[in-house]
């Protein structure tokens, strides 16, 4: 059975749980709101942009318990913007290749700073090599998972990539896309299969069903997740602490839930589980 979202975006099944019972809920609350004073989708993103500075200047005093606090719910501000300004292009059908830009932008702009102003505040030169080692840990690892769910939505609907995502043409979202599309070569074959089956709403179905799993525990890599694990080292007066969370967990972390996906499309694409699925 499928769980279609509210607002016909994402699968539920592998959504955050953060997501499903805190920033979406709080999001779509306060989307009449922006449609009613007219809100582009763009200017929720700029919103969210100002709360992520904010709570970047807020950790800037990360020995400060208080100021932790404060960063931490700046943060989750900034969250519940960036579920909102997707809602409201999708409300007022002004999805673009500039706001998803933009919106790319702005997430990885404000853990850039984040990081930025904790390293500065350590103000060693081991304190920098971890915070750049961890913010291109970072960035690998986001547009893969990032990769990974789009490949899951639209497989899921029995779209074997017909229809690519609008692009800007920017150097800046070739670069991330380049990373997710060099290891999304190795999912081709079951595009492949998806688009020879004689009912792919019925094996996008069931590879769906098969793939929840891994992409459930892949929804680690959100920025969620990096969200409460900055607050959470702050608060233990350390924040090289997630920086090593980032080098070494969640690289692990997105290395075998890849590989698991992998192997459910592979058991798929075996001829037993092909032949069970169009017959």
């Amino acid at each position: 059975m499928k769980r279609v979202p509210p607002d016909g975006s994402r699968d539920r099944r592998i959504e955050d749980p953060t997501n499903l019972w805190l920033i979406h809920p709080v999001s779509r609350a306060l989307l009449p709101l922006a449609l009613r004073v007219g809100m582009s989708a763009n200017a929720v993103s700029c919103v969210g942009l100002i709360l992520g500075i904010a709570a970047a200047a807020a950790y800037a005093h990360w020995t400060n318990p208080l100021a932790t606090m404060i960063g931490f719910l700046l943060s989750i501000g900034w969250l519940i913007a960036d579920g909102l300004d997707g809602m409201v292009a999708r409300a007022t059908r002004t999805s673009s290749a500039f706001g998803r830009l933009l919106d790319g932008v702005v997430d990885h702009g404000v853990f850039i700073l984040i990081y930025v102003v904790m390293a500065t505040s350590i103000g060693t030169v081991e304190g920098w090599a971890l915070a750049l080692a961890a913010g291109a840990a970072h960035i690998g690892q986001s547009s893969l998972f990032e990769g990974e769910r789009a490949r899951f939505h639209r497989r899921a609907k029995g779209d074997w990539g017909s229809t690519p995502p609008p692009r800007t043409g920017g150097l800046l979202e070739k670069l991330y896309d380049d990373i997710s599309n060099g290891v999304g070569r190795a999912a081709d074959p079951f595009d492949r299969a998806l688009q020879n089956s004689c009912d792919p709403q019925r094996f996008g179905e069931d590879y769906a069903v098969r793939a929840t799993a891994p992409m459930k525990i892949m929804a680690f890599e959100s920025a969620n997740m990096r969200v409460l694990a900055i607050f959470i080292a702050c608060l233990a007066g350390n924040p090289r602490l997630f920086w090593w969370f980032e080098i070494g967990p969640l690289t692990l972390l997105i290395i075998a839930t890849l590989v698991w996906h992998r192997r459910v499309e592979a058991a798929l694409v075996h001829p037993g589980g092909a032949t069970s699925v169009n017959t």
